[in-house]
């Protein structure tokens, strides 16, 4: 069972160490100390909290109900690099850099500029995924 430290949490999940330690102690989230006597946060249980807290938002972050996309991502344009078709459009949300080519004509009828919110939707057939290095 998969067990890790409040401040990876908090990290990964862009909230404060507080906010972990909080669902720790209204025992929405389990954890335990190892040897060391450190706090490890639960990962199945941190699943399961994250799981219920996304079935509970009634609608997504941008204010619509219903799509097909499940992977809405918010952030706040930072670079946009244009040629008369082509447009690379980077986005940050919290700590995730994404990065959206599309053309032109769509980053105008959008009105992006450095400094909009936009809204990532990412709807991909392969996802690719590795274990992060640890130290």
């Amino acid at each position: 069972m998969p067990e890790h430290r409040i401040s990876d949490i908090s990290r990964l999940l862009g909230v404060s160490d507080d906010t972990v330690r909080r669902w720790i102690s209204t025992g929405a989230v389990r954890a335990s100390q190892d040897d060391q006597h450190v706090l490890r946060v639960d990962g199945a249980s941190l699943a399961e909290h994250l799981l219920a807290q996304q079935h509970d938002h009634a609608g997504l972050e941008d204010g619509s109900r219903f799509q097909s996309a499940r992977n809405h991502i918010q952030g706040i344009v930072t670079a946009i690099r244009s040629d008369p078709v082509m447009s690379q459009v980077d986005l940050v949300a919290g700590n995730s850099r994404i990065v959206s080519l599309v053309s032109t004509e769509a980053v105008e009828a959008l009105g992006l500029e450095v400094g909009s919110i936009a809204v990532a939707r990412v709807k991909a057939t392969n996802v690719s995924l590795e274990l992060p290095v640890t130290s």
